[in-house]
């Protein structure tokens, strides 16, 4: 990825813990976790808030239960 990406974190986490980190150029979006910052997701903006309504929607309570 060539691009520099502007990776964003929760505000709910600590400055020195491990977390979810979020970038977008356009349509894309790329997510990685702190902690392994070379292994990037990417998808799209329209996948990324279908996914996020599903969850609220408690599609996927059962991975975490």
């Amino acid at each position: 990825m060539s691009q520099q990406l502007n990776w964003q974190k929760s505000t709910f986490s600590g400055e020195n813990t491990d977390c979810v980190e979020i970038a977008s150029n356009g349509e894309l979006v790329h997510i990685r976790e702190s902690d392994d910052p070379a292994a990037i997701i990417t998808t799209t903006k329209a996948k990324l808030t279908a996914w996020l309504q599903r969850t609220k929607a408690g599609e996927f309570d059962h991975l975490t239960n």
